[in-house]
């Protein structure tokens, strides 16, 4: 369960914010309006002069946020030397706000900014990594040997030679030299296993060069930290993601250095959040080993995802965070923790109607990250024009999390678009958020919004992410901006916003057709050719399909849908077929009967057991042309009878279950000859 930390305790929150020696507007007024539970307090440099102001916000006990991210070391160093201080949190209107060409026009972008740092954040659970510090360094040459005297004072080293190559031996062995290519690996830091070819150790008289033992084939071996000096291609996909794998170019030795830095880090246990929330039961990756639904599979960078019967896995050491599993899971079976997204969406509403009411125009909210999204919009406000007055800043964890209903609740809300900034060369295949913008640029455009609404920034140059901030179209936001509060799982939250966003839009209408692949829909279904057999009904995991006991029916909701195909794949008489679209009257229709037939009564009790056309089908096949129906009624009428009243009758009239006729003795190669022989053939 996640407990969520509440803003507003008893106390106030005292609230620090600062010109940074009057290099930043402030609107303290409008400020006091947005958060009217808390004590604004003015100042001018907080971090020098003004020390003694901070202690004493610190010293009544009351939470204190600092507009300010520069300076947060020292002041959570002075907040451990105050007695009985207060938690701090910080929220930066610096840069993103106050050093722009836009300043003064900034004073609603910082009201807001500030209103929704205070929004109460998911506590993050944690997964443990334990390094006991063995290494693995793996190379083509004398320099893994030189990364590795780096190490050895620090970590338990072992270098792997690869083949073909002649290395001196060294004076002194201070670590293992070992030969060999590696075949595969897989695990994570602190529980590597590496299957090694051509695997050899020195001999110890080796002279002028190593040599090497017979080579085997298939040696297991296993490490904590994993250092790739090969040269080869990566042993990972996403390499950058997995967790104690450090990969350099030979060739460059900061590089190399770098990664020896890493590793001396590297030991100790490690606290690792658990990006992914994962509810099994509402998984719809498959049901009698027949798949359907493999977004996540599709989508996941560093293989941390694997089928595991009906459901999948995730393994939360391996998991990298890149939220994209999440952002596509159609069912919320795969849920982002960092925030969660009902969490976001309530952040988003303080965001943009604390902007709105400060009197704020045609808002865009930009999504990115701390690393790259945060340096770029650093760089911009020192070193360019800043961001525009009307572009909101929202740091997530990764961009790749952000899912329809981030997209869609931003623009019920009032935003005019939505951006989303990721690098030029992103560090591992970014398909699935290239697939939430295909889906929410067609619901967009199909509810009236104008305009480019929603796109990706994709640069590493400040510069252009200013110009294209800038080119971006004055679109008007929605008249009437929605006021929802969002709770719940990760599906409900979508359904929600989308309804939100229907009720919002410039031209509502009720069905918009959708991309293959979009996670809503329905099913178009043959019903001559259906039988009523109901697979489709027991394979679908959110009983979209569904039957009625009292008599033989198929019924359909769409609101519950998440076009899994499993119903298609399971049809036997293949007449099922998906159709993907949104239709924003779901929510509150009521099932649809795709078909209904009169039941089949026992003619011998009366009781309804089947569906009297498939009996009628059956009886119609075997009359007079199987051998057990070919002269008796009596066995044709007990096909129409209930499972009870068939035992019964079989009992009373000793039908024989096992009285064919006699087959024909199987010919053998003796038969053939003794025919040949009476023809006169031998």
């Amino acid at each position: 369960m996640e407990r969520l930390v509440s803003p507003m305790a008893e106390r106030p929150r005292n609230i620090l914010i600062c010109s940074c020696e009057d290099t930043v507007p402030l609107d303290s007024e409008m400020v006091r309006r947005a958060c009217r539970d808390s004590v604004v307090i003015e100042g001018r440099q907080f971090c020098r002069t003004e020390l003694e102001r901070l202690r004493k916000a610190l010293a009544g006990g009351e939470r204190v946020t600092v507009a300010c991210t520069q300076e947060a070391p020292l002041f959570n160093e002075i907040a451990e030397e105050v007695e009985g201080a207060g938690a701090v949190s910080f929220v930066n209107i610096r840069e993103t706000a106050g050093w722009t060409k836009d300043s003064a026009k900034t004073g609603p972008k910082m009201a807001a900014l500030i209103a929704a740092s205070l929004e109460p954040v998911s506590e993050i659970p944690f997964v443990p990594l334990k390094s006991d510090g063995v290494t693995l360094l793996y190379g083509k040459d004398e320099r893994v040997i030189e990364a590795a005297s780096l190490l050895k004072e620090h970590l338990d080293v072992t270098v792997l030679i690869k083949p073909g190559v002649e290395i001196a031996p060294m004076r002194v062995t201070e670590f293992p030299m070992l030969k060999g290519t590696i075949r595969a690996v897989k695990g994570y830091l602190g529980a590597f296993e590496i299957t090694i070819d051509d695997y050899a150790t020195p001999s110890p008289s080796s002279r002028g060069s190593f040599k090497f033992s017979p080579a085997r084939n298939g040696a297991v071996s296993r490490c904590d930290i994993l250092v790739d000096l090969s040269g080869a291609p990566s042993l990972f996909s996403a390499a950058d993601l997995r967790d104690g794998y450090l990969r350099a170019d030979p060739g460059d030795s900061a590089a190399v250095l770098r990664s020896v830095l890493k590793a001396r880090d590297l030991t100790g246990t490690f606290d690792k959040p658990r990006y992914i929330a994962f509810a099994e039961d509402l998984c719809a990756h498959s049901r009698s080993k027949i798949v359907g639904c493999r977004r996540c599979l599709d989508l996941c960078p560093t293989g941390a995802i694997t089928p595991a019967g009906d459901h999948v896995a995730i393994d939360a050491h391996i998991c990298a965070g890149c939220g994209q599993c999440a952002a596509a899971c159609p069912t919320g079976a795969a849920s982002y923790a960092m925030p969660s997204s009902d969490a976001l969406l309530r952040k988003l509403r303080t965001l943009l109607s604390t902007y709105h009411d400060a009197g704020g125009k045609q808002p865009v909210v930009m999504f990115h990250d701390a690393e790259h999204g945060g340096g770029l919009i650093d760089a911009l406000a020192r070193h360019g024009h800043g961001l525009p007055a009307n572009v909101l800043p929202v740091e997530i964890n990764e961009v790749t999390q952000v899912g329809l209903e981030a997209i869609a609740g931003a623009i019920a809300y009032g935003a005019a678009a939505v951006r989303l900034l990721i690098r030029a060369k992103p560090r591992h295949d970014i398909s699935g958020l290239y697939n939430t913008v295909a889906l929410a640029e067609p619901i967009l455009a199909g509810l009236g919004f104008n305009g480019v609404r929603v796109a990706t920034i994709e640069t590493d140059d400040p510069d252009k992410l200013g110009e294209n901030l800038r080119a971006i179209d004055q679109i008007d936001g929605t008249r009437k901006p929605a006021t929802f509060s969002a709770t719940g799982r990760k599906r409900e939250v979508m359904r929600l916003a989308l309804r939100e966003l229907h009720a919002a839009a410039p031209a509502p209408v009720d069905v918009v057709p959708l991309p293959q692949g979009a996670p809503f829909g329905t099913v178009e279904v043959n019903v001559e050719g259906c039988t009523l057999c109901l697979s489709c009904v027991s394979a679908c995991p959110t009983g979209a399909l569904s039957d009625d006991p009292e008599r033989p029916m198929l019924r359909f909701n769409e609101d519950a849908c998440v076009q899994c195909g499993l119903c298609k794949a399971t049809c036997p008489e293949k007449v099922i077929n998906l159709k993907p679209q949104i239709d924003f009257r779901a929510a509150t229709a009521m099932s649809r009967i795709i078909k209904q037939e009169e039941p089949a009564e026992c003619i011998r009790c009366g009781k309804p057991f089947g569906v009297k056309s498939s009996v009628e089908r059956v009886v119609a096949k075997l009359e007079g042309k199987h051998w057990m129906y070919k002269d008796s009624k009596k066995r044709l009428d007990v096909i129409r009878m209930c499972e009870d009243c068939r035992v019964v009758v079989m009992a009373e009239e000793q039908f024989d279950p096992f009285g064919a006729p006699q087959r024909p003795r199987v010919r053998t190669t003796e038969d053939y000859l003794r025919e040949r022989e009476e023809k006169g053939e031998g």
